[in-house]
């Protein structure tokens, strides 16, 4: 009889014991710089990441640096993608002529592990599931999204053009519709959602209100998802990440954007997630972290020769170390790091090779073990003379890399 009981309770209530599943939303919701969040009243961003936060974050990669990225949509967008700044992924401008896909997009990581699960693309611009993430190319890995809502931009009927723009928002009010319409009935496993028209309103308008209006819109689109999300949570065993951001900000008065000024690097990152870790609340993350983030939040494995390649550092969970730079004279290589999990040792590999680039694998060597609370080390390079040097920290919770470029 005891037996019995115990099966019936499980068989009643086992489910509520289940794991839940994890899933994931990411939004780029173009153009907006940091100050424009701060100022404007938007209630529903507000109440979505009531829990997680909106902080300030950056693009463009390191100024004046080997990183340095410029500030343009594909080239943000593509940053987000591949956890790694354009020195690597390739992509300079809105073109997309030869993106590098030997760095893989989040995407793809999440598609290799988990091919039974579902990702869904919903966007105003199709180049980004063509072009970026490089559907059905086999060098992109002949990726296939499961849900697929774009391209209409093309349809001029449906979306009839006007010279301001206006249509953008049109079409990302129906995109938002297909993301939250699929998200409620089918919850693909990891969706993108982009959207164009307060980029648009920017370019058209400049700072003002027709790009406050645009902001409005936005945050009624933002409010839709957050309805959507919390009924897929309180409905179903599911734990949703959600992250909303910008691919880059504006110039001074709000109409352009490319170069390195503070406003155009200057963003923002707003989560749901209320166990964001120490780095995400005291530094100030970059658009490179989102993928490590969603990674590290669905469980995803990254085989070591594509982690040594990750620029990005995760927003959730246990971080070691940060901020790896490093300077080279008389052959001895002195690095530096941040601490962050002050405990457990830095392996510390060197290779003066980037065959990884062309789709080949270079030979790290590893050079020292040393305690990640050092926070720095020199290194004696004379016997590998080069004039490029790729360094790697692997560390018990994150690594970090850096190039060195002799003159």
């Amino acid at each position: 009889m005891k037996f019995k009981f115990v099966f019936i309770f499980l068989l009643i209530f086992g489910f509520s014991f289940a794991q839940k599943q994890r899933k994931v939303v990411f939004v780029i919701a173009d153009g907006i710089p940091y100050d424009q969040i701060l100022t404007h009243k938007m209630p529903n961003l507000q109440k979505l990441a009531k829990s997680g936060g909106i902080f300030e974050a950056y693009v463009g990669g390191e100024k004046n640096g080997y990183t340095e990225t410029p500030t343009i949509s594909a080239v943000g967008y593509n940053s987000l993608l591949t956890g790694t700044w354009a020195n690597k992924h390739n992509v300079w401008d809105n073109d997309i002529k030869e993106p590098n896909h030997n760095y893989w997009n989040v995407f793809r990581f999440f598609k290799t592990q988990f091919p039974e699960k579902k990702i869904g693309i919903f966007s105003t611009w199709e180049d980004n599931r063509t072009k970026l993430i490089g559907q059905n190319y086999a060098e992109a890995g002949n990726l296939k999204p499961d849900f697929i809502f774009d391209g209409y931009e093309k349809d001029e009927k449906t979306f009839p053009h006007d010279e301001k723009g206006h249509f953008y928002n049109k079409i990302d009010d129906f995109v938002m519709g297909k993301a939250v319409e699929t998200i409620k009935k089918s919850a693909p496993d990891l969706s993108w959602i982009y959207l164009e028209y307060t980029d648009e309103m920017g370019h058209q308008f400049g700072d003002g209100k027709e790009f406050d209006h645009a902001l409005d819109e936005l945050d009624k689109r933002i409010g839709k998802l957050d309805e959507t999300i919390k009924f897929r949570e309180k409905n179903f065993n599911e734990e949703w990440l959600v992250i909303i951001t910008t691919d880059h900000g504006r110039d001074i008065k709000g109409y352009h954007h490319g170069s390195q000024t503070n406003r155009e690097r200057n963003t923002w990152i707003a989560t749901n997630f209320s166990e964001m870790n120490t780095y995400f609340r005291v530094q100030q993350p970059a658009i490179i972290d989102i993928t490590p983030t969603i990674l590290r939040f669905l469980d995803v494995e990254i085989p070591q020769e594509k982690q040594f390649e990750i620029d990005g550092i995760p927003l959730i969970g246990k971080v070691s170390a940060i901020d790896l730079n490093a300077k080279l004279k008389d052959n001895q290589l002195e690095i530096f790091w941040i601490p962050i999990e002050r405990i457990g040792f830095a392996n510390i590999y060197i290779s003066t090779t980037n065959n990884f680039k062309n789709g080949g694998k270079d030979e790290y060597q590893l050079v020292k073990k040393i305690p990640v609370d050092d926070w720095h080390t020199t290194i004696d390079v004379s016997k590998m003379p080069s004039n490029f040097y790729k360094i790697v920290l692997e560390m018990p919770y994150n690594m970090i890399n850096r190039w060195i470029f002799v003159k």
